[in-house]
């Protein structure tokens, strides 16, 4: 279909700040493009100002961008659906479009998590739930309010189905966004929900004073940790060196844009955690996360120290400190 795909709108169901930046994109693209929040007085808002000065402030709405709080208005004449929602809420947004889409919808998640039942891809998820469709992922090392003021940014989408691929490319990518194409939908999915864990770490890490190495150790180590447990779900090596796995770790272990990160920074200089979260202001993935993998970590016997040593932090009540100290004082091992 290829160029003729942006005669058709694209539905983005989700106005935080990565929904709103991804329907702002599409927009720009030539795309008619229908965002949707679950609030109607944040679509009001949105309808009114042009613009989502909640949580994107400073980024207009092109022409082609509508809102709405009607699942069935922002779906209706679509078939391509990009969900942009935090993890908790992916499982029951599937559910709500479950009776609304026809059988030639097609998927895409740029949600980075797992389903906090499960501990499952959201891929996986919304497979159980709306059974056989094209199912696509986009992930990578990008923020959203760069992204939303044109700057030069790159992504890769994962997608098994070549026909939809294509269309996706055509869709998204222009001579500021690039995107790579891959099929490994596991290896990416799962990049984007480890590196929130690792980001947390790093943050505490320059949050507690411990330095450049410290930060730099926990980066290295934890793409080992993330390309372990990939590679024993069935993702391939090479996706976790690309941008969604690599590329997306180190943006969000260094730059204080990243919640994860400053969620852990905060945690470091001595907040609580109810304290740290509050600070943010929106949802901080790696705190579900952090539990989401350690389950599944523990549920394939795959080792990964870091993420141990976060979800103990935030669930059991350990020390970034003392953490810190049974990371240094494990076994020494071969670095492969």
């Amino acid at each position: 279909m290829t160029e003729a795909i942006k005669s058709i709108p694209i539905a983005v169901l989700g106005a935080g700040s990565w929904g709103t930046a991804l329907a702002i994109l599409l927009a720009r693209n030539g795309n008619p493009t229908k965002l949707w929040s679950r609030s109607e007085d944040h679509a009001l808002e949105m309808q009114a100002s042009r613009s989502n000065d909640r949580y994107l402030k400073g980024a207009q709405f092109p022409e082609s961008l509508s809102v709405s709080s009607s699942l069935e208005t922002t779906l209706e004449g679509c078939q391509d659906i990009l969900i942009v929602i935090p993890s908790h809420g992916f499982h029951h947004v599937i559910d709500q479009i479950k009776p609304l889409v026809s059988d030639q919808v097609r998927i895409i998640s740029a949600t980075k998590g797992l389903d906090p039942g499960t501990g499952d891809l959201l891929i996986h998820t919304a497979k159980e739930i709306l059974g056989e469709h094209p199912f696509a992922v986009l992930s990578g090392p990008n923020f959203a309010k760069e992204l939303a003021h044109d700057l030069p940014t790159a992504t890769t989408i994962a997608c098994q189905d070549a026909e939809f691929l294509a269309d996706l490319i055509t869709r998204f990518n222009n001579d500021r966004f690039r995107v790579y194409a891959s099929d490994d939908l596991t290896g990416v999915q799962l990049g984007g929900a480890v590196k929130n864990i690792i980001a947390v770490g790093a943050g505490m890490a320059d949050g507690v004073g411990f330095g450049a190495n410290a930060r730099t150790a926990l980066i290295t180590r934890g793409i080992a940790e993330l390309t372990r447990l990939g590679v024993a779900l069935g993702g391939k090596p090479s996706t976790f060196s690309g941008l969604a796995g690599l590329g997306d770790l180190v943006l969000t272990c260094t730059d204080d844009q990243s919640r994860n990160r400053r969620f852990g920074l905060a945690i470091g200089k001595g907040m609580s955690q109810k304290e740290a979260e509050q600070s943010i202001g929106q949802v901080v993935e790696a705190v579900r996360n952090a539990k989401e993998v350690h389950e599944l970590a523990q549920r394939h016997k795959i080792e990964m120290p870091i993420c141990e040593a976060i979800y103990q932090i935030l669930y059991e009540n350990v020390s970034p400190q003392q953490a810190a100290h049974n990371l240094l004082t494990r076994d020494l091992k071969f670095e492969d």
